[in-house]
């Protein structure tokens, strides 16, 4: 029996410790479940004779306490060694994180010497969480009052960055989401500007685009008398001077001032009554025109008149629209001695100005006469020389001021005709139909005078 009980021990044993010993990658796994179950008591033997004999009890005690001894001494050294081999594990990890932590701080500042060196030395802010800058500035750059006050403009979209920077205008902070925008500048003129990195969402938020390109620049107001125009463009301006009277729709502003420069005019003469020529949508309308050719704007009729040559012929747009049949109509009522008054003319605002009481009293006194302007059609020769053209806002027409200027001047009425039944055309249509018929006659003018010129020359 004690042979027995013997090999059914020893057996258990072998079995409990192939359990507890069952390695991963030298590592011992669940140690102390098997380790406390070594702790349980053994099975009792029952003899049949129900007589116990002490002395085989003490043995098999011995030998229980032996094998489990040599397990937990076993179990113990296989701890040691994995919690060893863990410490090893930490430090190789230890090491490779500050290899990796050394590899990413030279990265960094390799990165960084790569940023100074594609931006030419220029250092940038990063906006911080809840920077209000971007948003208080767009929103007061979009005042007129401020801008007015302050002299400032904003500019957003690379060309017109580029075209206000080419002709000289101050930058004075620059908004960009990204450094490959900000690098699409010309940087050698940004040193003295701010330069701020803003998320693209900030961007996409206080811009006026469907689609932003993720740059915003903030200048000085230009002076027309300083900046730096285009000398291929200007070789080819042709003396024609455009002046503006009570245009205050943005989008034909911009457009007419695009017309302007690519009709080569001279300059462009801006009343009071007319919209902001600094005003974002007349910015992006315009296409770069403000730095393209000289725009004075906020221009009293003295001003606007001081601003012209002298040996010059200024000359009014009929923004109503008829048939021919209607001008030779106009010019036999002209031909007569018949007086007439403002509201006579669709062309010419008879509404009472508050600021200048002569409105009124032109609309109140029915038998003062209103100057007197000859009507001609838009292709006959009215441009001879200094030529001043005059474009009357669609809402208020041309004002009083501008028909004496013409009348001053030896002017005339200039008329578009259209078919019957319809409405007067758009004032920026009207203003690029005059503007390139002009330019035809004046460059038909200079021709003719060369050619004159060239044989006074052969044949004294």
């Amino acid at each position: 029996m004690a042979a027995f009980v013997r090999g059914m021990f020893w057996h258990l044993l072998t079995a409990e410790r192939s359990n507890i010993l069952k390695k991963c990658n030298d590592c011992i796994v669940n140690s102390k479940r098997y380790v406390r179950a070594l702790k349980r008591r053994p099975v009792k033997v029952l003899y049949p004779d129900s007589e116990t004999t002490s002395t085989t009890k003490q043995r098999s005690d011995q030998i229980v306490n032996k094998q489990s001894q040599r397990v937990a001494s076993k179990v113990r050294e296989y701890t040691v060694n994995a919690n060893l081999k863990n410490e090893k594990t930490d430090k190789s990890v230890f090491s490779m994180l500050c290899r990796s932590r050394n590899g990413n701080a030279s990265s960094t500042s390799e990165h960084t010497t790569n940023l100074k060196d594609q931006l030419g030395g220029l250092k940038f802010e990063r906006a911080f969480p809840g920077d209000k800058r971007l948003a208080r500035v767009v929103s007061v750059a979009r005042s007129r009052t401020f801008r007015e006050h302050q002299g400032k403009i904003l500019l957003e979209g690379r060309r017109l960055i580029c075209d206000a920077l080419a002709a000289g205008a101050n930058p004075q902070m620059v908004f960009f989401s990204s450094v490959d925008r900000l690098c699409e500048l010309p940087l050698d003129k940004l040193k003295r500007a701010t330069l701020v990195k803003v998320k693209f969402e900030d961007i996409k938020i206080w811009s006026d685009l469907v689609t932003p390109q993720g740059v915003i620049a903030i200048f000085s107001r230009p002076d027309p008398s300083r900046l730096t125009f285009p000398q291929d463009q200007r070789g080819q301006s042709v003396p024609l001077s455009l002046i503006c009277d009570n245009v205050r729709d943005p989008g034909n502003l911009g457009t007419i001032l695009r017309c302007a420069v690519a009709a080569g005019c001279h300059n462009v003469l801006l009343t009071k009554g007319c919209v902001d020529a600094c005003e974002p949508k007349v910015l992006r309308a315009a296409m770069g025109a403000h730095f393209c050719l000289p725009i004075f704007p906020s221009l009293d009729w003295d001003n606007v008149q001081n601003q012209l040559p002298k040996n010059v012929t200024v000359h009014v747009a009929d923004n109503c629209s008829g048939s021919e049949r209607e001008v030779a109509e106009d010019m036999e009522a002209n031909q007569s001695n018949k007086p007439s008054k403002a509201g006579d003319y669709g062309w010419v605002s008879s509404r009472p100005n508050r600021k200048d009481m002569r409105y009124e009293e032109y609309e109140s006194d029915s038998e003062l006469s209103l100057p007197r302007v000859e009507t001609k059609l838009y292709h006959e020769g009215w441009a001879q020389g200094n030529t001043g053209l005059v474009i009357g806002g669609e809402t208020h027409g041309l004002s009083l001021e501008a028909v004496q200027l013409a009348e001053r001047t030896a002017g005339q009425r200039l008329f578009i005709p259209v078919v019957p039944g319809v409405d007067s055309l758009n004032s920026a249509m009207a203003a690029s139909i005059l503007l390139f018929e002009g330019r035809r006659q004046l460059l038909n003018l200079m021709e003719t005078s060369g050619r004159k010129a060239k044989s006074k020359e052969q044949f004294p």
